[in-house]
């Protein structure tokens, strides 16, 4: 297995559990929001003081001025997202914030030239197909009212921000590290939500001591193992690629609320998973032709 697939594998399991350490969680949203980007921005300052201060130095402004928007970016992404959690059920939650393929897809193939073959658009329709039967599920009590709807708007907001967030990686981990591009980005995350709790006076501090845990656990696993690993892939794969992966993140938040917070799938959601599983399969499977073919193209020519 290529060591791309295998990342964003492990990093489909690691955002699953991503719902289910927030549910556990008693802190505010943005609290949470700003504590797991403040630990996992902290788990990677090792790496950086040892290894990337060449890179550093040599940064241009540019560079940096687009990984501050799109820290700014993410941290709305986390701050709508993780309030719709606390006003919907997860599948709704997570269902919605992956419903970006669309507008990775097509920007990442009219302006930055990631080609897709028709079997892309096809995995990308058949997955979206998949993220509507889903929700239809959740929606079935009327998906107009009250804070539902609320949390429904801020969760497909949330994925807007997610499918920037990812087009904005493909475009700056072509020339930077993932380690250097993760830092900047998350610490300057970490500096707009901490903003954000000042603004709607937040409480941060102190907590009970189990809420360190869980954002150590969210900076850990989400985190470094989730996202992280998304931001190396991007110098392998196409952001469509990755967008359409992050489909897998329902069934496994699905599978896990289950498990562990006895929320119960219906129907819908036993139905509409695996056709997302099947759009993510057939938009990955050409891109893997296409890399392969690549690749072997500048075997037998050494000099491109």
């Amino acid at each position: 297995m290529r060591k791309s697939n295998l990342a964003i594998i492990i990093a489909v399991i690691a955002v699953s559990f991503s719902s289910i350490f927030i549910r556990w969680s008693d802190a505010e949203p943005l609290a949470i929001a700003f504590y797991r980007l403040l630990f996992t921005t902290l788990l990677l300052l090792p790496f950086v003081l040892t290894r990337q201060r060449e890179e550093f130095k040599n940064l241009e402004k540019k560079n940096i001025l687009l990984m501050l928007g799109i820290g700014l970016i993410l941290s709305f992404h986390f701050s709508m997202w993780i309030t719709s959690l606390g006003l919907t059920t997860v599948a709704s939650s997570v269902i919605l914030v992956t419903a970006h393929p669309i507008l990775v897809g097509s920007v990442s193939h009219f302006v930055m030239k990631d080609k897709l073959s028709r079997l892309n658009f096809i995995g990308i329709f058949v997955a979206i197909a998949g993220i509507i039967l889903l929700t239809m599920g959740d929606f079935s009590g009327g998906p107009l009212t009250g804070s539902k709807t609320l949390g429904n708007i801020l969760a497909f907001l949330a994925g807007i921000c997610a499918g920037i967030y990812i087009l904005g990686g493909r475009k700056m981990r072509r020339s930077i590290s993932v380690v250097t591009y993760a830092f900047l980005v998350y610490l300057f995350c970490t500096i707009f939500l901490f903003i954000q709790c000042m603004i709607t006076s937040t409480k941060i501090f102190p907590l009970p001591a189990n809420e360190y845990y869980l954002f150590l656990l969210m900076a850990l696993v989400p985190g470094i193992l989730g996202h992280t690993l998304y931001n190396w892939s991007l110098k392998h794969v196409t952001a469509t690629v990755v967008s359409v992966s992050l489909l897998g993140e329902p069934i496994g938040s699905s599978i896990l609320a289950v498990l562990l917070l006895n929320e119960i799938p219906s129907g819908y959601v036993l139905i509409g998973g695996p056709i997302v599983l099947a759009g993510i399969l057939l938009a990955s499977m050409k891109a893997r032709k296409k890399k392969r073919k690549k690749c072997e193209c500048r075997d037998l020519n050494p000099s491109n």
